[in-house]
């Protein structure tokens, strides 16, 4: 069993930066790749970042790579999501979810979600 608590969310101006902190409980999260989601209102949610066990082999959506980075520490049982040059499409909620097997950028692959985290970007 893993749960997991978002923070770091909050209003930035366009071309700002946050830095969003999961943090994860359980012995076992290290056994569990990482992934980020976000939802806008009105749409579906979609994949942002993935990172797996060991932080070896990264993923990104094309609308985030070069802006985003994840990372991980698994002495601290907390991933992380570094957003830079924040558009106001980036704007949504954002989850942190833990799987084991599966395809990164389905939702359903993952056993585990964060409640969510507001982002919202001001033009």
């Amino acid at each position: 069993q893993v749960q997991l608590v978002e923070s770091g969310g909050g209003l930035v101006q366009a071309g700002g930066s946050l830095k969003l902190s999961c943090a994860a409980s359980g012995r076992t999260f290290r056994n569990y790749a990482m992934g980020w989601f976000r939802q806008a209102p009105g749409k579906d949610r979609e994949f942002v970042a993935h990172i797996n066990w060991s932080g070896g082999s990264i993923y990104y959506a094309d609308s985030v790579k070069g802006r985003f980075t994840i990372s991980r520490d698994n002495a601290k049982n907390t991933v992380y999501l570094q957003m830079n040059s924040l558009k106001p499409e980036d704007t949504a909620v954002y989850y942190c979810a833990a799987h084991y097997s599966g395809t990164y950028y389905y939702t359903a692959s993952y056993d585990y979600w964060g409640q969510g985290t507001q982002v919202t970007v001001s033009s």
